[in-house]
């Protein structure tokens, strides 16, 4: 790999903490190649000893501000007075490592596109952190080393990246400006000039073959207030931009590791709900060769998701979708059904664009979370900015619930899994054990759902059932894909006003064809729809003396004297023959 000579400019903001600040230092000293950097410190009116320490420092350029101006600010003064060709935004409660700046460089430098590029580390928001099991410093370097290996399949194309560890190239800081100081006096800057970055035509990287340590957050995470300051930040990002920096990035992690296909597959994938891309984005990391489609209601986020995908912006339960029939292996509704009037009627629209064999990926809360349950035992169901009583939300459902909408709408072979997020609810237990059945009380620790499902076109076979009754062997051809539970299941959840009629003409079918064995599911369940049905009273009976079932067939034959004497008597005629 090259050696890059080219001037790096690290710019790094103290205030106080001067133990983090010499530790970030002599690391640098001692793993970047010595006329490849300048290194710029921007003391924010420091209290401790930071002062004294940069004085005695022959190596440091710095900027004594006379008050705490803030982090985009200061970051500003320092790009300002640098020289070099790229301009390294660095925490000063970092610690880098062996060949993090060289990795960093062979990265930015590989690709004209690539703006801006950072690294992994331990401590950091928005997935830019691997588990790690050092100790201590020592240990941490010894797998830094190992790790810092240059691998061009561990760059990751990012929606933004977080400013602990920022190199850009200087050309594309003088295209787009400094950082915006309405952020200070820090938090979202970073957000904001990713984006900007990305909006003037640059890729950002994220470059999982580096690794350095990060404390995380020192200075700021000591005030009270930081949580404040994220909430007033994000409104400002929001104020500028138009969407929420918080919901419309995140990469929905748990969905895509629900996808399953080869990687060198060419998928087609559309994501309801897209936001700015960020799912779409990771996805084109795993799979290089798929196709990105979305839909996404809010104009701002859409255009940013544009960048990167085919996205319209429109309502998915008022716009018209047009996409080809059959066209795509996987459809994704993260955390949208529970925001939409009828998810039902959604679901069924997006039926036709799947492929036979693609997967509808859904996640949805959990109504009966322990944290809801409790609330509603006091008495509230109070709505909240974010989580399972989001205000935004207009539906909600339970395990049950998610299930029958989504076998409703046209899909079967669900997969489903929980996540949760601690086993807190013993409380709820212990007030209603005794009332509720353990599988019940399982689902009070469970905050959301994540559903793979197929879909079926037994919506179409009932309708042509119904329309070619004795068209006995198409119809056992057309239900034979699937498995008599399953299409029980979907006509008893279809709305088809026929249930009963459906299931015994099924149920004929298959006796008709010569098989036996599948029938009588059939007559028995249209029996539990309609127990006066005339002709499925008949139909059983005579099914069950058939296959020398007699005494089984006696409460069948019982009920049809009941219903039709005349039937009854006409089914004596018939069967006498069977005994003998």
């Amino acid at each position: 790999m090259e050696d890059y000579r080219l001037k790096t400019s690290i710019v790094i903001l103290t205030y106080n903490q001067l133990n983090y600040t010499i530790q970030c230092i002599e690391s640098i000293r001692q793993y970047t190649n010595s006329g490849t950097y300048e290194i710029i410190i921007v003391d924010n009116n420091s209290t401790d000893e930071t002062r004294q320490w940069l004085s005695q420092q022959s190596d440091i350029i710095t900027i004594l501000n006379d008050s705490n101006l803030g982090f985009p600010k200061g970051c500003n003064q320092g790009i300002e007075v640098a020289t070099g060709d790229y301009i390294l935004l660095l925490n000063n409660d970092t610690v880098v490592t062996e060949n993090w700046l060289n990795n960093m460089l062979y990265c930015i430098n590989s690709d004209e596109r690539f703006g801006a590029v950072s690294c992994i580390t331990n401590n950091c928001s928005y997935a830019q952190t691997i588990p790690v099991s050092y100790n201590n410093l020592h240990e941490m370097h010894a797998f830094a080393a190992g790790h810092n290996v240059p691998d061009q399949s561990k760059w990751e194309q990012r929606l933004k990246l977080i400013g602990f560890c920022y190199l850009i190239k200087r050309s594309v800081v003088d295209e787009i400006g400094l950082l915006d100081e309405r952020f200070t006096p820090g938090n979202y800057e970073d957000d904001d000039y990713s984006l900007r970055i990305r909006k003037a035509g640059y890729k950002l990287v994220l470059c999982k073959d580096t690794f350095i340590h990060h404390y995380g957050s020192v200075s700021f995470r000591e005030d009270s207030s930081y949580s404040k300051l994220m909430k007033v930040n994000a409104k400002k990002f929001e104020e500028k931009w138009g969407f929420n920096p918080i919901y419309s990035q995140n990469i929905r992690f748990e969905i895509i590791n629900m996808m399953n296909s080869d990687p060198e597959a060419p998928l087609n994938v559309l994501e309801v709900g897209c936001a700015c891309g960020g799912t779409l984005m990771n996805i084109k990391h795993r799979y290089p060769n798929s196709n990105l489609y979305g839909i996404e209601i809010d104009e701002a986020a859409s255009s940013v998701a544009s960048m990167i995908a085919d996205v319209r912006n429109y309502d998915a339960e008022r716009g018209l979708m047009e996409y080809d029939d059959n066209f795509f292996d996987y459809i994704i509704l993260a955390d949208v059904l529970e925001h939409l009037y009828d998810p039902w009627k959604v679901l069924r629209n997006l039926k036709r664009f799947l492929k036979t064999d693609g997967k509808l990926l859904v996640s949805i809360p959990n109504l009966m979370h322990y944290t809801v349950i409790n609330g509603l035992l006091e008495g509230s169901f109070t709505y909240t900015e974010a989580g399972i009583l989001d205000r935004t939300h207009v539906r909600f459902f339970t395990l049950h619930e998610l299930k029958k909408m989504i076998l409703q709408s046209g899909y079967y072979k669900l997969d489903i899994a929980a996540k949760t997020l601690s086993n807190q609810s013993k409380g709820i237990t212990d007030r209603l054990s005794g009332i509720v059945s353990p599988a019940v009380m399982e689902q009070f620790n469970v905050y959301q759902y994540l559903v793979s499902a197929k879909k079926h076109d037994l919506d179409e076979t009932f309708e042509y059932i119904m329309d070619h009754t004795e068209e006995t062997q198409i119809i056992v051809n057309r239900v034979s894909a699937y498995t008599a539970d399953e299409v029980i299941q979907s006509v008893l959840l279809s709305v088809n006003e026929n249930q009963a009629e459906l299931l015994n003409t099924i149920g004929v079918s298959h006796f008709s064809v010569g098989s036996y064995e599948k029938a009588l599911p059939f007559f028995e369940n249209a029996f539990y729809l309609d127990n006066n049905n005339e002709e499925v009273l008949y139909n059983i009976s005579y099914f069950l003396c058939f296959i020398g079932e007699s005494s089984n067939a006696s409460q069948f034959i019982d009920r049809l004297r009941e219903v039709n004497e005349k039937s009854y008597n006409q089914l004596l005629e018939v069967i006498k023959d069977f005994a003998q």
